[in-house]
């Protein structure tokens, strides 16, 4: 099967947790695009949900699909989120943000009751941190805001290069909040929540693709099925 075959697969699993009258958060990225489709079709078959989605793009999306809509102003507290992720581990702590949505995902997360992350078997990773690791950053002292964070990660043992994301046509990407992304390929994070508050604590970061603590079920599709996944203290 192809990868996307499989994330429709684990799309489509995520749906038997959405239940009428839900208050969800929709996430960004190639595989939560499949469970907004997957979604739009049981709403427009009688489901009652309104969606608070992560990003202008899969607002679009939505909206296309006829799902009601709301803001976290309007409706702060949601009963779950489901989106993708870059990478997961075993005790479900992620990578996120490879689609640029890293911010709102995370604020639309921790304004959830539970989180499901749906992926392909790929992103199941023993170890975080193959996938580059993306810092959202504030454009004001972009020099030394990569600095400090390449800096940051050396003092939390893994050290890598930071390298600012552009756009196809060279263009540096500007995500919905109007930041820029360094992307931190580090190859092994062995201590991500060590990681997590040095980056946090560095002057121009406004969040970085770290998810610990957050994702209650990961939903994992792969050649020889779907499975799930709980936290550890599910």
């Amino acid at each position: 099967m192809s990868a996307d075959s499989l994330k429709r697969e684990a799309a489509a699993r995520a749906l038997d947790f959405v239940e009428p009258g839900m208050r969800l958060g929709l996430g960004t990225g190639s595989t939560a695009k499949h469970f907004v489709a997957l979604l739009g079709e049981r709403v427009r078959a009688g489901l009652d949900v309104v969606g608070v989605p992560t990003s202008e793009a899969t607002r679009a999306d939505a909206e296309a699909a006829g799902i009601r809509l709301a803001t976290l102003d309007e409706v702060p507290a949601l009963d779950l989120t489901v989106d993708g992720a870059d990478e997961i581990a075993p005790d479900l702590s992620a990578i996120k943000g490879g689609g640029g949505a890293l911010l709102r995902e995370k604020i639309v997360a921790a304004a959830s009751a539970r989180m499901i992350v749906i992926a392909d078997e790929a992103k199941w990773v023993d170890t975080l941190g193959c996938f580059p690791l993306p810092v959202e950053v504030v454009p004001f002292g972009l020099t030394p805001t990569l600095r400090a964070v390449e800096a940051a990660a050396q003092a939390a043992g893994c050290p890598g290069p930071a390298r600012l994301r552009r756009t196809a046509e060279g263009h540096a990407f500007v995500t919905d909040g109007g930041h820029f992304i360094l992307d931190l390929a580090l190859g092994r994070i062995a201590d991500p929540a060590g990681l997590a508050d040095r980056l946090a604590a560095v002057p121009g970061v406004v969040e970085h693709g770290l998810f610990i603590g957050l994702v209650r079920l990961a939903v994992i599709a792969g050649t020889s099925g779907v499975r799930i996944e709980t936290a550890p203290s599910s």
